[in-house]
């Protein structure tokens, strides 16, 4: 069973994902909070192994929730809800460490399936969120072209093709019929382009990609 605690201060928001996640037989809903302070009691007393967070709350919000939970050992993984704006709270929490992004609109079959994927160690981020967050990334910070290049000219050509289809946020199942190899070589695939590249985020490595002009 996957334990999952949800965190948001819209109890509307906290009814829907019940019912989206209530009816699958590997899920606990094991608890819920309504705002930071709340939340970090809950997740103490029920260990949960994914948390589903908002970032904008009352009291404390998710981002500092979310670097408070992951400074902690064992923590569970977060999966990071939004409206999304592409605003520097959103930025500042992958850089945190958190695990998914996934947009409040997410389909419920597609929202199932992250938090079974972020709870298998997969880290998820929606397409259109992982557009918004790398133009939002590189607008800011313009790392350059030259360097980027020089990065991923260390991957050998089929790690650089895991590492677009990353970009494009494609999980690691789609990545896997995209290229026509299995999941155990996308896998292997994406730790060895975290090793050259000295990240554990494939947020950086869609940076990096899209900084290159690989896009």
């Amino acid at each position: 069973m996957i334990r999952v605690v949800i965190v948001d201060d819209d109890p509307m928001v906290r009814t829907g994902l019940r019912l989206i996640l209530g009816g699958e037989p590997d899920l606990d809903l094991a608890g819920e909070a309504g705002d930071g302070r709340q939340a970090m009691a809950v997740i103490r007393d029920l260990r949960p192994d994914v948390v589903l967070m908002d970032l904008r709350m009352p009291e404390q919000d998710g981002l500092v929730t979310t670097e408070l939970l992951l400074s902690r050992p064992a923590p569970p993984r977060v999966l990071v809800l939004t409206t999304f704006d592409a605003d520097d709270m959103v930025l500042c929490a992958l850089r945190a460490g958190a695990h998914g992004f996934l947009l409040k609109d997410t389909p419920p079959a597609k929202m199932i399936e992250a938090v079974r994927a972020v709870a298998n160690g997969e880290p998820v981020l929606s397409p259109s969120v992982a557009r918004q967050v790398i133009a939002a990334a590189t607008d800011r910070h313009e790392p350059g072209r030259e360097q980027a290049a020089r990065e991923l000219a260390a991957l050998t050509d089929r790690e650089r093709e895991v590492a677009v289809e990353v970009a494009r946020g494609a999980s690691n199942a789609e990545i896997a019929r995209t290229l026509s190899v299995s999941v155990a070589t996308v896998k292997a695939n994406i730790t060895r382009i975290f090793a050259k590249l000295g990240t554990d985020n494939r947020v950086h490595v869609a940076m990096k990609v899209r900084d290159a002009g690989l896009l």
